[in-house]
């Protein structure tokens, strides 16, 4: 079976041994999803770290099946797409537990919101994807929080004295101060989706969008829309592009600027470190963003990222 390059070499980065077992057995899931539902795989979408591919079931409804590695991640996005059941996502019509498969909608037309060339406009269709997503967090649920991002970044400060990948370490020292404080300074928690940006929102209908494959996470709104300002950046004028974001983000749905800001420096450095090799190579160039949300702040705000993080919370 020909795997996408790509889809096999994130594979082998984020799950290591276990991700190459699952990709050999992908031929039997994908045959095994065709003989359970009575529907016929097509060739796949472009692919991150799951499987997935449009599919025709024998009544001639189309559908979408995403085949993931069994284990947490599946089950915080399972619950995600239950909590945020009719609140502005692509719908769940089945699934398999065992088997980390999900039987979705097919969205149509389908394509995503990176094909908006028009910057301004499709961070204003994002933020309406986003005030559709706004739910507040169960008092119970399986589901991660950001104080778990902010541990994961103090592990790789901790294993790192030295810096890591483009970081040095005080560049990490400084961003987990920042997630340190934003975490200790939420007054309300909101259900998130986790990995909300460009590629994950779907036209479905005219001038109507859906979010897709939410990651499951508990936190703050201006946490939630980070990945989405990294993404599809241009090689010249990223700050003003940025800029941009933050203020359409801020006045659509009235949030806190200097804390979206702050959380765009700290998850900007957490974000890169997912990226980096074993053997601390990295290829990218979501770092750079980290300058210019500093840079932000300052220009904002008047004052350093550290002189606006009170010294008694950390």
């Amino acid at each position: 079976m020909d795997l996408q390059k790509n889809f096999v070499d994130s594979v082998h980065l984020f799950f290591k041994e276990k991700g190459k077992e699952w990709l050999d057995s992908l031929p039997e899931l994908i045959k095994y999803c065709e003989e359970k539902w009575s529907l016929t795989v097509k060739d796949p979408y472009s692919l991150s770290i799951n499987y997935v591919a449009p599919a025709l079931k024998d009544d001639g409804t189309e559908v979408v099946v995403k085949i993931c590695i069994p284990g947490e991640g599946f089950l915080d996005e399972l619950e995600a797409l239950r909590l945020f059941k009719d609140q502005g996502i692509v719908s769940l019509l089945d699934y398999d537990k065992k088997n980390g498969i999900f039987i979705l909608e097919k969205l149509s037309p389908g394509h995503t919101l990176a094909e908006l060339s028009d910057q301004a406009e499709a961070c204003r269709y994002a933020a309406r994807v986003m005030s559709n997503l706004i739910v507040p967090a169960p008092q119970e649920t399986r589901l991660p929080t950001t104080k778990g991002r902010e541990e994961n970044l103090r592990r790789t400060y901790n294993q790192n004295p030295n810096g890591y990948g483009p970081f040095s370490k005080e560049t990490l020292e400084k961003a987990l101060n920042v997630f340190t404080y934003l975490n200790q300074t939420i007054e309300k928690y909101w259900l998130l989706h986790g990995d909300f940006h460009h590629y994950n929102i779907l036209a479905s209908g005219e001038e109507k969008w859906l979010a897709i494959d939410p990651k499951g996470l508990v936190g703050e709104i201006e946490y939630d829309l980070i990945q989405y300002m990294l993404n599809r950046l241009p090689d010249e004028g990223a700050y003003d592009v940025t800029k941009t974001r933050v203020d359409v983000f801020t006045e659509e749905l009235n949030l806190n600027k200097e804390r979206l800001i702050l959380y765009g420096y700290c998850h900007t450095v957490l974000s890169t470190t997912w990226m980096v090799d074993d053997d601390g190579t990295y290829e990218g160039n979501f770092h750079q963003v980290e300058a210019i949300f500093e840079k932000l702040y300052e220009s904002t705000f008047g004052k350093s990222i550290l002189s606006g993080v009170s010294k008694e919370e950390l």
